[in-house]
């Protein structure tokens, strides 16, 4: 055979043959990077999707803030002063900060002024927020103290003494709204809805230099939570 083993009309078959191996090599690297395109463009697919569904929830979740911010500004801007009370756009808290008209010191009941402040208050807030029923979780009552008790009281002795009046307090405030004839027909939704929770001295107001505002730290709130992580849920696993 002319050319020696191995030759074949002037070819190298091993040549051939190693060529051959590594096109086929490169046609398989080839292939699977392919394959890592395109899982990698589905992942980045996905990935943009789920953030543009939280970005949407995100701006759904403020403007729903802003909506239930300006309502209740809306409904009770005349009244707030005469009150003293005030709307916490963060925390869609409405606030009533005079403790003089709440509460006697120490103690659990309400005085009449504000008896009288909560029969026109509370029926109109739950008229303002019927219309957000749908994006709000719960609703609080919360109770909030100074860090005082007296001066034969340890720390924190003052804050568990402290901790029981706030929930006493918020109870007796949610008691009495409960009862209020003009809500009957919302008892069902407020009892899912609205609790009564007392933070002793947790959360103090504190004035420009830092220190406690004692009588300013001494107020009752009603705070709406709204369901933005339920809502964000859904849009994910939807």
């Amino acid at each position: 055979m002319a050319g020696g083993k191995g030759q074949l009309n002037g070819f190298d078959l091993h040549n051939v043959e190693e060529e051959d191996h590594w096109i086929s090599v490169s046609d398989l690297m080839a292939g699977l990077m392919m394959v890592f395109l395109f899982i990698s463009i589905a992942l980045m697919r996905s990935a943009f999707v789920e953030r543009d569904k939280i970005q949407e929830v995100a701006v759904a979740y403020e403007q729903n803030q802003v909506a239930i911010y300006q309502a209740l500004l809306d409904e009770f801007r005349d009244d707030l002063d005469k009150w003293g009370a005030k709307i916490d756009r963060a925390s869609l808290s409405v606030e009533f900060l005079s403790p003089e008209v709440l509460f006697d010191r120490g103690k659990i009941n309400l005085k009449p002024r504000f008896r009288h402040i909560l029969s026109d208050f509370f029926p109109r807030y739950l008229a303002v927020l019927k219309r957000f029923r749908d994006s709000i979780q719960e609703i609080r009552i919360e109770g909030h103290t100074s860090s005082i008790w007296n001066n034969r009281t340890s720390e924190d002795e003052a804050y568990f003494n402290n901790m029981a009046l706030s929930q006493g307090r918020t109870r007796s405030v949610l008691e009495y709204v409960y009862q209020l004839e003009q809500v009957g027909k919302d008892r069902p939704w407020i009892k899912k809805t609205i609790a009564a929770v007392g933070f002793s001295s947790s959360h103090p107001k504190v004035t420009a230099e830092g220190k406690e505002d004692l009588e300013a730290s001494r107020r009752v709130s009603f705070r709406v939570i709204t369901n933005a992580e339920t809502q964000i849920r859904k849009i994910i696993e939807g």
